[in-house]
């Protein structure tokens, strides 16, 4: 074997699952051999760049549940996304009421706009889960990400970044939900939505005169993290109990939204505040569990993804003219 052979059975094994080396690994090898120059010593970064993604698409092939897991994350994040569009859209209908000044028109701050537009792709979710949720779910993401230049142009309040980025993310997974589903799946998104009206309009008053925004991302956000994360878990054990693993890829694609929502505890935790310290950490212990979160959340599927690959099995079988003569494609009488 020579050191360029050497090189790129080397990369195909680090980019290729296990089951896909042993049915096609030499055929690889010898293909990029072949079109390498007579006096390569090295694979190029072309061809090492090609083995990634074709090393990616493999693993893609054989994570099962992964597509229905994209699903099942989207409907998680739009149901929470949901319940937390319709309390901040009553908390920001009521505080002005209870302090007598107004900012966003009849409302607290800019932030409405995101809360209607969430809770329109809530609507459009249940009437049209297609094409048109997906616009309005876009829309609903750009809106959410737009608050803060709106806010720094027309110099109105905003939400804190405590609030938004969440929502944000949690916007972004929900686009997964997209697509055909039963009428009950489609109305359990807009099912939250009600049942948080009640809550919020109790707790609405109380926020605004203990810290508003501020106090209920220490309260309600942490909550929410753990409710999810807790559903999300049983889900997925209750899925492989039978086989069915979109509930272990959903959990892995909400561990993200999951972290921003439990933005505050771990920026307490990196800040190492005694008692008494303020509702929201350090910015500079937020940012750092932001980074922190999004790393978590970026490595976790690849690594997930690599591992399912190196399985003993290897995944599925590869080829797809099993049962079928190699030479004329005729199918075989001995399969």
């Amino acid at each position: 074997m020579t050191d360029l052979e050497r090189r790129y059975a080397r990369w195909t094994a680090l980019f290729y699952p296990a089951g896909y080396r042993r049915e096609r690994g030499s055929e690889l090898v010898d293909t990029y051999l072949s079109l390498a120059a007579p006096d390569r010593k090295r694979p190029s970064a072309a061809d090492v760049a090609d083995l990634a993604v074709g090393g990616l698409r493999q693993h893609l092939r054989i994570a099962q549940g992964l597509g229905p897991g994209f699903r099942l994350a989207g409907l998680l994040a739009l149901t929470t996304l949901a319940a937390f569009a319709t309390g901040w859209a009553i908390f920001e209908a009521v505080a002005p009421t209870l302090l007598r000044f107004r900012y966003a028109g009849p409302f607290l701050s800019l932030g409405v706009a995101a809360w209607a537009a969430w809770l329109l792709a809530v609507v459009m979710h249940v009437v049209a889960p297609g094409r048109w949720f997906r616009w309005a779910a876009g829309l609903a993401v750009l809106v959410t990400a737009g608050v803060v230049p709106a806010a720094m142009l027309t110099g109105m309040p905003r939400p804190p970044l405590l609030v938004l980025l969440p929502q944000l993310v949690l916007g972004i997974v929900a686009l997964g939900a997209a697509g055909p589903q039963p009428w009950w799946v489609r109305l359990i998104p807009l099912a939250a939505a009600a049942a948080s009206v009640p809550v919020a309009a109790s707790a609405a008053p109380h926020l605004v005169f203990s810290g508003g925004y501020y106090q209920a991302a220490a309260t309600a956000l942490p909550a929410a993290a753990v409710t999810l994360l807790i559903g999300a878990t049983l889900l997925a054990l209750g899925l492989a109990a039978r086989h069915d693993y979109r509930g272990v890829w959903a959990l892995l694609i909400l561990l993200t939204p999951i972290g921003m929502l439990a933005l505050n505890p771990l920026g307490a935790m990196l800040d190492d505040a005694g008692p008494g310290r303020p509702i929201t950490p350090a910015w500079s212990s937020m940012v750092a569990a932001s980074v922190l979160v999004l790393t978590v959340g970026l490595v976790s599927m690849p690594l997930a993804l690599a591992a399912r690959g190196r399985l003993p099995s290897g995944g599925r079988p590869f080829h797809t003219d099993a049962g079928r003569c190699p030479t004329c494609g005729a199918p075989s009488k001995s399969a």
